[in-house]
């Protein structure tokens, strides 16, 4: 197989994961700070600058964001290397690059989901369509994800596809991580307790789709220790850091 259309499969599977991540953590993170315990997490700069720096954009501590300017720039600015819009019209490229090697219904889920976000209005988006506009992100992503493994065989395009997807994830697990540890040092926490017991140990959870499997694999609620240990060691949580560089690795 030529490098370069390998390269389009390694990416193609790279982007599709970045932009699900990206799209659940806008999410999680903003809905879940309507309901916050305490008024700096439930606060709009706060979950702004938490925003941007999953993204990988830090933001001094002084600055004043706008919110309908974060929204667009992480969801539909076609411009910003960050934005879910990017990174799926960068998935779509890579698939048309290699579309002799990956089946139809990948592609035109792809093509689909693209379509969606392109056309989506910036207005309808920034002001009432953030909770429509992720939650069909995720779940498009994750139908990409489905097609992949369902359509094609599992050979070395998968592989690369795949390998592409696990190392994405393992990075976004990190980095969500990263953030979160942040926001729970910063917060004031829900029980007392700045760090250990902190509402963003919760809401770390839920932007990785563990907090259900956490509480069934530890029976108790989440602190700071069980929480890391969970998303970065657990080798049986699909969205831990060691999963996915153990699934790298097959």
């Amino acid at each position: 197989m030529l490098a370069r259309v390998a390269n389009n499969l390694f990416w193609m599977g790279r982007y599709i994961e970045r932009a699900e991540h990206t799209a659940r953590f806008l999410h999680v993170n903003y809905f879940s700070s309507l309901d916050a315990p305490n008024k700096i997490s439930q606060s709009r700069q706060f979950v702004l600058n938490s925003i941007m720096r999953m993204v990988g954009v830090p933001i001094e501590e002084d600055l004043e964001l706008d919110e309908k300017e974060v929204l667009y720039n992480v969801g539909l600015n076609p411009d910003k290397n960050y934005s879910i819009l990017y990174n799926i019209r960068a998935a779509r490229e890579n698939g048309n690059s290699a579309r002799d090697l990956i089946s139809t219904e990948i592609y035109e889920t792809i093509n689909k989901f693209y379509h969606f976000i392109s056309n989506y209005s910036r207005e309808v988006y920034v002001k009432s369509g953030l909770y429509d506009f992720a939650v069909t992100s995720t779940d498009s992503c994750a139908v990409c994800r489905g097609k992949i493994r369902g359509t094609l065989l599992h050979d070395e395009v998968y592989a690369l596809i795949m390998l592409g997807a696990n190392l994405e994830r393992a990075t976004q697990i990190t980095r969500i991580i990263k953030t979160k540890h942040m926001d729970a040092f910063k917060s004031t926490g829900s029980y007392n307790n700045p760090v250990y017991n902190s509402f963003e140990w919760t809401t770390l959870l839920k932007c990785c789709e563990s907090y259900d499997m956490m509480r069934r694999f530890y029976k108790k609620a989440p602190t700071s220790l069980n929480t890391l240990e969970f998303l970065m060691l657990n080798p049986n949580c699909p969205r831990s850091v060691m999963n996915s560089l153990n699934q790298s690795f097959k």
